[in-house]
């Protein structure tokens, strides 16, 4: 794999994973405000169960119908 050497390009790359690491931070902001009593070990565990499930995402992001797909050998 080539590296990405397109300045806009890696702008954006280096945009979205501050936007990522902002969501994870204002989660648990939303936390820690929900579930005061919890410790940081608690509110972390949570954030590691909203990463692995996101609500309204449960048969994936796109609208429309369910296609499988096939790995072909």
């Amino acid at each position: 794999m080539k590296p990405v050497r397109d300045p806009e390009a890696a702008a954006r790359l280096q945009r979205a994973f501050e936007l990522y690491e902002m969501a994870e931070d204002l989660m648990r902001q939303n936390l820690r405000r929900r579930f005061p009593e919890e410790n940081e070990d608690q509110i972390e565990q949570r954030v590691l169960v909203w990463l692995h499930h996101r609500p309204g995402a449960d048969i994936g992001d796109a609208g429309g119908p369910i296609q499988v797909r096939r790995v072909f050998e």
